[in-house]
């Protein structure tokens, strides 16, 4: 069994799967890619998740996440600050471990409004403030930092970066290599602006990852749970994808689900499942195979 050579499964979208599972059942699934996540790695350790990635033969696509550092600065801060720096040096080690074409991406969600606070600018401003902090240590690291706009509904407690625009703007004082953006078909499909900013990110060659998964409404109780397998809802694959296409990205596309019916199904079907309806709404639009 083989899936699309670019698809990649975000580690979220079997959510309960150890570092062990995850790896395995992807693999068996026919993906060549993986995207993980820090939890998993922090319960095996680094060096030892490294390793079973190694083992595993497949690429790292990106891993996921940071950020969460729109707080004033104090002790707070300080800590986001420092383990954004620790999520850095992990991101490198698991991608110089990783199969040829692994990518050292580190996917960054910016943050909420801080409690009590009402001041959206002002955290929108320290985003600014973080990656200054950190683009230097990306620089030395070779990771690119991956800012991933959120649909707006998350602007209040998860991202005040709503808009591929925003994130674009963000990255602008940084070197393509350092600060890029992450394009997920969840967060952007019903930007007005999508395509030309999606244009103008392969322009200034900020394209570090495009993440996909649908929308149906109605959104369950929990927003953060609304994702569904690509075909299964009203995102236009075509349009988004020829787009990305458009700018020269051949990398890995990563599905990323977060739906509780989803992760209560089990692994080897959610990876089958993935690579169907991928297969269906997004790989007719991409080139066949990864270019790094």
């Amino acid at each position: 069994m083989s899936a699309h050579p670019r698809l990649s499964l975000n580690q979220a979208t079997i959510k309960y799967a150890s570092l062990d599972e995850a790896l395995q059942v992807t693999a068996a699934g026919g993906y060549e890619s993986i995207g993980l996540w820090r939890e998993p790695v922090h319960a095996v350790g680094l060096d030892e998740a490294a390793r079973r990635l190694g083992d595993s033969g497949l690429r790292l696509s990106t891993y996921c996440r940071g950020g969460f550092f729109t707080m004033p600065e104090g002790p707070a801060r300080r800590a986001s600050i420092d383990d954004n720096r620790r999520g850095i040096e992990e991101t490198a080690t698991l991608a110089a471990a990783g199969a040829a074409g692994s990518t050292s991406t580190y996917v960054l969600v910016a943050g909420g409004i801080p409690d009590g606070s009402t001041d959206l600018l002002g955290a929108r401003a320290r985003v600014a403030d973080a990656l200054a902090e950190l683009a230097p240590d990306a620089a030395a690291a070779g990771v690119t930092l991956a800012i991933e706009p959120l649909h707006p509904m998350y602007a209040s407690d998860r991202a005040v970066v709503s808009t591929l625009k925003q994130a674009l703007d963000l990255a602008a004082p940084f070197d393509p290599s350092v600060v890029g953006v992450t394009v997920d078909t969840f967060h952007i499909w019903w930007d007005p602006e999508v395509l030309p900013q999606i244009a103008r990110a392969g322009a200034e060659g900020r394209i570090a990852t495009y993440q996909v998964c649908d929308w149906k409404a109605p959104l369950p109780a929990d927003v953060l749970l609304g994702r569904h397998y690509p075909g299964d809802g009203v995102i236009d694959f075509a349009s988004l994808t020829d787009a990305v296409e458009a700018t020269g990205y051949r990398g890995d596309v990563e599905v990323e689900i977060f739906n509780q019916e989803i992760w209560d199904t089990p692994y080897a079907e959610v990876v089958a499942r993935t690579a169907a309806g991928f297969g269906s709404a997004v790989a007719p639009h991409l080139a066949a195979s990864v270019t790094v």
